[in-house]
């Protein structure tokens, strides 16, 4: 069945591990700033000591998302918006126990399931949500192709005249500045 649709399975530890990587530095980030936000002086050492669990809940955010989100896949054997979705419940629920409560737990875990997974479903970008249903996307990216292509015919129009992408007058111009600057003169010089 995974052979008919085109299914490939995903490295879910690797991925899990990248993401543990790319979060736990973005959590050093955050934590360095926490650390020299503090109002005692705290030390270079208190991104560690001090402020070093906003690392940890990031890392393990990032890499729960990412291994969850690919062995959800490769579970179901479907790359669909409920992938995400599975994981932004996980990554959130670890969020959540930072506050200790259970209503936290669930609260965080379904807020990030839900924009992860609409964000997802949106294609990748939230602007799908709010254009009008009624227009086809292919028709739309045609229509934008069409008013900013400029015909061959005038593209080769500029190359047979010499120009090439420069407006008329441009060689003449350019003589002139040449002269000026460097005083050569350009009388006899053929042009191209």
């Amino acid at each position: 069945m995974a052979g008919e649709k085109g299914f490939e399975r995903r490295d879910a530890i690797g991925q899990g591990v990248k993401g543990s990587l790319i979060m736990g530095g973005i959590g050093s980030i955050l934590s360095g700033v926490q650390n020299s936000l503090a109002k005692q002086n705290i030390g270079a050492m208190g991104v560690i000591t001090r402020t070093g669990g906003t690392v940890a809940i990031f890392a393990a955010m990032g890499g729960s998302f990412m291994f969850v989100r690919n062995a959800s896949a490769n579970l179901r054997e479907k790359d669909d918006h409920w992938n995400p979705t599975i994981g932004g419940f996980v990554a959130g629920a670890i969020l959540g126990t930072r506050f200790r409560t259970m209503p936290s737990v669930i609260g965080y875990g379904a807020a990030l399931a839900v924009t992860l997974g609409v964000f997802d479903y949106s294609g990748g970008s939230l602007k799908a949500m709010f254009r009008d249903p009624g227009i086809d996307e292919v028709e739309r990216k045609e229509a934008l192709r069409k008013s900013r292509r400029r015909p061959i015919e005038e593209a080769i129009e500029h190359i047979g005249e010499g120009r090439g992408i420069y407006g008329p007058g441009y060689e003449d111009r350019r003589r002139e500045r040449l002269t000026e600057k460097y005083g050569i003169d350009f009388t006899n010089v053929e042009r191209r």
